[in-house]
């Protein structure tokens, strides 16, 4: 499974079970096993460099398991061919985001007239509450 120029995953990498779904399909969803489990062992994998690894396994989340393999449930369509393709399309999108490398963030600090303007402001606030107090004569 090719993801982009770089990156091509093995056969024996992936592994696909398959259970009766849940949801519409009349009598054919107690007879068919149309949803899809897609296994990926990421962790394992050489195709894989160290750094893209550790983005996917942030961007997984609960899919990343505790020995390392991303799994990918699908069951959107009555039809078993098109859940494993939509399973292979997510797995290939979650790991070309997780090639992206992420922009360093680079710090700033407010202009001084800003800092002025915000102080200036909430010292107006204030005034304003303190003037609801109640009157004396």
């Amino acid at each position: 499974m090719k993801i982009n120029e770089q990156i091509e995953i093995a056969d024996w990498e992936l592994t696909e079970s398959f259970t009766r779904s849940s949801g519409p399909g009349g009598q054919n969803v107690n007879k068919v096993s149309t949803a899809v489990e897609l296994r990926f062992e990421a962790a394992r994998s050489p195709h894989l460099p160290e750094p893209v690894k550790r983005r996917l396994q942030r961007l997984a989340g609960r899919r990343w398991t505790v020995d390392g393999a991303l799994v990918i449930f699908v069951q959107e369509t009555r039809s078993q061919a098109r859940n494993r393709e939509i399973a292979r399309d997510r797995l290939a999108e979650l790991i070309r985001k997780a090639c992206e490398k992420p922009k360093r963030r680079i710090a700033t600090r407010p202009t001084k007239g800003s800092v002025r303007r915000r102080l200036e402001g909430k010292k107006a606030r204030g005034e304003v509450k303190a003037l609801r107090g109640k009157v004396e004569d």
